[in-house]
């Protein structure tokens, strides 16, 4: 999982996941950077985050759908331009995307990673974790949830033990080999699982948006 980045406060702590998607592009949740806890740089190529061999980036600038206002309404997906390109090696490498909307199946296996929470009142952890989840059908999820925004996978936390918790946000959801999403929200910060689906941002829904940044290095 080399793509995996810690996206880091000005206290150089961990605050959000996220993941490498070119040379000098990631890409995270939109509600990982808030006026009241913005975000200042991120860490690459450590699965452990107090290993000293480990590169630190600064965040050029930063891009949200023009539509983002909380992640319950949906569109909850930002890129951060790095500060300088990255090279890719055995420890920092993008994760594909892909290249249309992709025909997730019910209780397809992917996997979800990220240094948050085990547990609902347990603390970030150091090292990388990583667990499997199932793809939940979308009328399931949305009859679970009552509403639920529209661009959105829903995997794990329901009917399950296994789910992602606070502190993963931003974290790529892998099927196939590919990031196909990215971690949005869940019940009320609940991680005591199982209780409702958690809610991914759709990452091809955001292609052309996302192409089109890569493409003219600026927001659009």
């Amino acid at each position: 999982m080399q793509y995996m980045v810690s996206i880091q406060n000005k206290s150089n702590f961990h605050q959000c996941g996220g993941f490498l998607i070119s040379e000098d592009f990631v890409v995270t949740a939109a509600h990982c950077d808030e006026p009241e806890s913005p975000i200042h740089q991120i860490l690459l190529g450590s699965h452990n985050l107090k290993v000293s061999n480990r590169l630190l980036k600064n965040i050029d600038y930063k891009c949200k759908p023009s539509t983002y206002r909380k992640p319950g309404l949906g569109d909850d997906i930002m890129l951060l331009k790095l500060s300088g390109r990255v090279h890719q090696s055995n420890r920092i490498r993008a994760v594909p995307l892909p290249t249309s909307k992709m025909n997730l199946k019910e209780n397809e296996k992917c996997s979800v990673a990220g240094w948050g929470r085990i547990s609902t009142f347990s603390s970030n952890v150091d090292d990388l974790r990583v667990v499997n989840v199932s793809i939940i059908n979308p009328n399931i999820c949305k009859k679970e949830w009552g509403y639920l925004p529209s661009k959105v996978i829903c995997a794990g936390g329901y009917k399950t033990y296994q789910g992602f918790c606070q502190g993963d946000s931003g974290g790529p959801l892998v099927c196939q080999g590919k990031a196909v999403g990215v971690v949005s929200f869940n019940y009320y910060a609940n991680c005591d699982y199982p209780n409702k689906p958690n809610v991914y941002t759709d990452l091809s829904e955001f292609l052309p948006w996302i192409n089109k940044i890569l493409r003219e290095k600026k927001c659009v």
